[in-house]
């Protein structure tokens, strides 16, 4: 019967509704449903390193399964993008996929950097499965030390 409460659903003569232990019984209930499921978060692609120094920076970028040709590499001030594209494995129709962790799709990722990049000297190389940029400062955006003297 809708909209009738029921007694098992009352709480008992004397104690008052109780929120905190109401929404600990639906987490259980919830857990109970799911039990077996796990959900993790999806993580940024490709996952970057980055160093930096006085004369500029390097940026390394995880890229597993993506050819070299196939990467788009981006430089404006002070900022790198890595675009790309890594094609899904191959499966014969029957197969069942028990497991797919690793993402396939085109994929982008931008770095700021706390300075400008000359990009007309920048360079990239690309060494099993990992694509190194070095990413050299502009002379007149470098630190310039001057000296101090005695008047």
């Amino acid at each position: 019967m809708r909209g009738e409460t029921t007694f098992r659903e009352m709480p008992p003569a004397g104690r008052r509704f109780d929120p905190v232990h109401q929404m600990q019984r639906a987490q259980t209930d919830l857990n109970k449903l799911f039990g077996g499921l796990r959900f993790y978060p999806a993580t940024e692609f490709p996952l970057l390193n980055l160093w930096t120094g006085p004369d500029g920076g390097i940026v390394a970028g995880e890229v597993p399964g993506v050819a070299p040709e196939n990467l788009d590499i981006t430089i404006r001030r002070d900022t790198v993008t890595v675009r790309g594209n890594r094609p899904p494995e191959t499966v014969d129709d029957g197969t069942l996929v028990q497991r797919q962790e690793r993402m396939h799709g085109p994929f982008a990722r931008t770095v700021v950097l706390p300075f400008l990049i000359d990009a007309d000297k920048a360079s990239a190389k690309f060494e099993r499965g990992v694509v190194t940029l070095t990413l050299p400062r502009p002379e007149d955006d470098k630190p310039h030390q001057i000296k101090v003297t005695r008047s």
